[in-house]
């Protein structure tokens, strides 16, 4: 049996964090930012980890050594991160994370790597919350560039309403809050408790 190679992991950290009120990729959970932790989990599992900046935004996530792709175009949003990626690496297949899920576990990452279908143009999570894609979490394959670039171009800049009118591959969760994001100052209290208390 032919194993696809491991991908290459995106770490996106370049939103603007607006509801949060300051850069979520610079805020702590037990004394590592959240890229931190999650580039922590990508490296035995990816055979290099990038980190996603949008244009002109300063690295505060505590990872000074990895390389860094900066977004491309202007227009804001987790699908120009990918993108810029993708563009710049077009061989490489992409396991992405979002710089806003303190609950990603390793069994996630493990159950996402194992069940990955190359043939679809990604592999995701569905929410536990609402049954759709979660495309921030998921392995986005080389040949789905020219599929976003699509989307792209004709004005949809959302990952989620992509993965909805695609055909990708997925899977019900397998971790209990693995995937829920921290958007505002209550969400991460709410976050720093529910870790505290585990």
């Amino acid at each position: 049996m032919n194993f696809p190679p491991s991908p290459h992991g995106l770490l996106l950290a370049g939103g603007c964090s607006r509801r949060m009120g300051k850069d979520k990729s610079s805020i702590r959970y037990s004394g590592a930012t959240q890229p931190e932790i999650a580039a922590e989990l990508l490296l035995s599992r990816c055979t290099e980890i990038f980190l996603s900046l949008r244009k002109g935004q300063n690295n505060a996530t505590g990872l000074e050594n990895l390389n860094v792709v900066h977004d491309r175009w202007e227009s804001a949003g987790p699908l120009v991160g990918i993108l810029s990626a993708m563009t710049e690496y077009p061989e490489a297949s992409w396991l992405v994370i979002a710089c806003d899920l303190p609950f990603i576990d390793k069994i996630t990452l493990d159950n996402l790597l194992a069940q990955r279908d190359p043939t679809k143009m990604a592999t995701a999570y569905r929410s536990s919350h609402d049954g759709k894609p979660e495309p921030l979490c998921a392995i986005y394959e080389a040949h789905a560039r020219l599929v976003l670039e699509d989307f792209f171009t004709n004005g949809i800049r959302c990952p989620r309403k992509i993965l909805i009118e695609t055909d990708p591959l997925l899977l019900n969760p397998v971790s209990p809050r693995a995937l829920d994001n921290v958007n505002t100052p209550e969400d991460y209290e709410d976050a720093v408790h529910a870790l505290s208390s585990r």
